[in-house]
């Protein structure tokens, strides 16, 4: 019989590595439920414009204070619709890289 093989005539490794692979997907996909599940929030124009996001990166929602509306400065609440997503998303960006590092980077170094 071939050296680093079973009796199956398969490379012995090859069930671990599957059952490893397995494994890491499980871990990724409760990472990636996890991350859909945490939310940030963001405000600009002292709460006049708030903004919901989640760590994977999607906004959920955007309320805007009817006094945040000129129609005379619209430019304003571009500005502070911009400016709240952008922290919103930055939030959520630190959300996920803690996340991804304290659910799904300690099971792969296991692995090593």
């Amino acid at each position: 019989m071939a050296k680093g093989f079973g009796g199956t005539g398969k490379p012995s490794g090859i069930n671990k590595l599957k059952k490893e692979m397995e494994k890491t997907m499980r871990q990724m996909e409760f990472v990636q439920k996890e991350l859909e599940d945490t939310y940030v929030e963001a405000s600009s124009g002292g709460g006049m414009v708030k903004v919901t996001a989640n760590a994977a990166g999607q906004v959920v929602s955007i309320k805007i204070s009817p006094e945040a509306v000129d129609p005379d400065d619209v430019e304003m609440l571009e500005d502070l619709i911009l400016a709240a997503v952008k922290d919103a998303l930055e939030q959520a960006s630190e959300k996920r890289d803690e996340k991804i590092l304290s659910g799904l980077l300690p099971g792969m170094l296991d692995q090593l």
